[in-house]
């Protein structure tokens, strides 16, 4: 099995749009999907995703850093790892958050998604569903 890599961050913050322009001006960041009216972005450095939040008072995240995520290739194996560590299984991600598959969280409570399809493609609730049915 090949090692797990860390291919997406996010963060959290009140300006998706002036943050995005900030990465994309600063660091060459090429925006390779967005969110309507421009609530959220997606930006890649060609391996790496950085996904720009909106943040909003009733969340319950705070501004900077939210989650990582992992693309890997063998769920199964990832969850006996996690079981082996004691902490709570991954939870399926809302079919409104189509980057992910999975979400799961580190011993003190840090938390990552889960993905076997990848972080650029966009996999809808549909897909998931037809995934489930041939398992």
């Amino acid at each position: 099995m090949a090692r797990p890599r860390i291919r997406h961050l996010a963060i959290m913050t009140r300006s998706p749009k002036k943050m995005a322009q900030f990465y994309q001006e600063t660091f060459d960041m090429e925006v390779i999907n967005k969110a309507p009216n421009d609530m959220a972005f997606f930006l890649s450095d060609g391996y790496l995703t950085l996904a720009i939040l909106p943040h909003r008072l009733e969340g319950e995240a705070s501004v900077g850093i939210n989650h990582f995520g992992f693309e890997i290739e063998d769920l199964e194996a990832v969850k006996k790892k996690l079981a082996d560590f004691g902490v709570e299984m991954p939870k399926m991600r809302p079919a409104e958050r189509p980057y992910a598959e999975y979400r799961a969280c580190d011993p003190e409570g840090n938390q990552f998604d889960l993905s076997v399809h990848g972080f650029e493609k966009i996999e809808t609730a549909h897909e998931r569903a037809g995934k489930k049915e041939k398992v």
